[in-house]
């Protein structure tokens, strides 16, 4: 027969619990001294190296600045000098430029233009306004129109067809053209706070072209309140990075120096104007020679 194991007594539950208890505790104990290890450590490092919020931030010295002239008039009103000259302006304040001839600016170009990275880009194009209640503008490329291609983005009024006259059009000449839903729908990644300056027709006639490029991650966009010729914007737009970027005015002073300087459009009285209006007022575009980053924005109150 088996001998009867005895029950474990009361004592030794108690010891058992106490057992227990201990190991719990010395675990509750470690965990905070952990934690109170790494808030020292943090607060010893907080106070080494203290921030400085009221610094302004800095460029570092990898950090590249990039600008694009998109020269699409360069297929129709060339323009050598204006070229050479806004290249000078901005590569003199530490911008890299990139220039596109007429020929590159496609439906394809526009899609992928704010992957580049630029902070500014100068858009020297041909543009319109369609016909309609709220008018969208166009943004010309070269490529060739055709109904069969871009059918969806045709269909969805994101792209269309455009001619530079009534004769062309007949002769059945046309061109693709953006719109500010292919701004908003079809281009691809961020503006990441660039300048736009758009130096075509009816840029600010409506507000429709700039609130989609602003929508798409752009700063400001600048650009003509009625037509204007290539001579008066070639001018102007020069005289306006002068300003901007060079003498390093805000934008207000900027546009407002310009239009003093060079005067609206002579056969309509069209002028420069900027969206999003007051909120950008004294913004001060970033240059290496200031120190400024484009995150470094001043707002007007």
């Amino acid at each position: 027969m088996k001998e009867k194991r005895k029950p474990k007594g009361t004592k030794a539950e108690i010891h058992a619990y106490k057992k227990r208890s201990t190991l719990i505790g010395t675990a509750i104990i470690a965990a905070i001294l952990v934690v109170i290890i790494v808030l020292s450590s943090l607060l010893i490092y907080s106070y080494l190296n203290p921030s400085q919020p009221n610094e302004p931030p800095t460029l570092s010295p990898e950090l590249e600045l990039r600008a694009a002239i998109v020269d699409h008039l360069s297929l129709t009103i060339p323009n050598e000098s204006f070229n050479q000259t806004v290249t000078n302006i901005l590569e003199e304040a530490g911008y890299t430029v990139d220039y596109y001839a007429g020929e590159e600016v496609t439906v394809d170009f526009y899609r992928n233009l704010p992957t580049h990275g630029y902070s500014i880009i100068v858009l020297r194009s041909h543009s319109g306004l369609r016909e309609g209640e709220k008018a969208p503008l166009c943004l010309f490329t070269s490529e060739r129109y055709s109904e069969t291609k871009y059918s969806w983005e045709q269909l969805t009024d994101r792209l269309t067809g455009v001619a530079y006259s009534e004769e062309e059009a007949k002769k059945g000449i046309a061109y693709f053209a953006i719109t500010p839903k292919f701004v908003q729908q079809d281009m691809k990644g961020n503006f990441q706070n660039a300048t736009i300056v758009m130096m075509g027709c009816n840029g600010l006639t409506y507000p429709y072209m700039a609130q989609a490029f602003v929508g798409k991650g752009a700063k400001v966009y600048i650009s003509w309140d009625l037509a204007v010729s290539a001579g008066h914007t070639d001018k102007a737009i020069m005289q306006l990075l002068e300003y901007l970027i060079t003498e390093k005015q805000t934008l207000e002073q900027a546009v407002t120096e310009t239009m003093k300087e060079v005067g609206p459009e002579p056969e309509n009285g069209s002028i420069l104007l900027y969206y999003p209006e007051t909120l950008v007022d004294s913004y001060v575009i970033p240059n290496i020679k200031n120190n400024l980053i484009a995150s470094d924005v001043v707002i007007s109150s």
